[in-house]
């Protein structure tokens, strides 16, 4: 068993931000792979693909996304290594994806609370570039929209995004973070 967690916050109020870039990929992965999103179990919004792949959308806000991680661990008996965690950074340019199968939180409270709740930094992730952030006020730049251009722009990010999962899933994660980790997916910022 998988489980792939897309990072965000819920509530319509927060659909479109930069923060929520994490269940932009569940919701385009969902759509990709025709899987519904849309039951609730464990304080998250879970869709299944056969009996081996959850997609997850937690529901319990970035800063606590942890919580309902550990919840799924546990039910589902799933080791941390075969949980996927996809979410923002603002520290890389929109348009780049760093994939990792372990390491610290990065400053990311989202990401920080998954390895707190499941005790170890053994948790393979995507870290989704939306940066360069402004000199100040980064809470606010994550909860920001993303701007015209980078809307138009994330179709392409997402289906690169969707291609580097399924790369994980069949190749393996060392591939991935050979192939992907080292090139823009070719969006840039200029």
């Amino acid at each position: 068993m998988i489980i792939i967690a897309g990072l965000g916050n819920p509530g319509s109020k927060y659909e479109f931000t930069r923060h929520n870039f994490g269940f932009r990929v569940i919701d385009y992965l969902a759509g990709r792979w025709n899987i519904k999103v849309d039951r609730y179990e464990c304080r998250s919004l879970v869709g299944k693909k056969d009996d081996n792949l959850i997609l997850v959308k937690p529901l319990t806000y970035m800063n606590r996304s942890g919580e309902a991680l550990r919840e799924l661990v546990v039910k589902y008996k799933v080791s941390p290594r075969d949980v996927l965690v996809i979410y923002d950074d603002l520290y890389l340019p929109f348009g780049s994806i760093r994939i990792r199968k372990s390491g610290g939180s990065g400053g990311h409270k989202g990401m920080e609370s998954i390895i707190l709740a499941l005790g170890t930094e053994e948790i393979p992730r995507i870290r989704l570039g939306i940066g360069p952030p402004p000199p100040s006020g980064y809470e606010y730049y994550v909860l920001s929209e993303f701007t015209d251009r980078e809307i138009k722009l994330l179709p392409m990010v997402l289906k690169k995004v969707a291609e580097a999962v399924e790369f994980i899933l069949n190749e393996g994660i060392e591939k991935a973070m050979s192939l992907y980790n080292a090139k823009n997916i070719g969006v840039g910022n200029g």
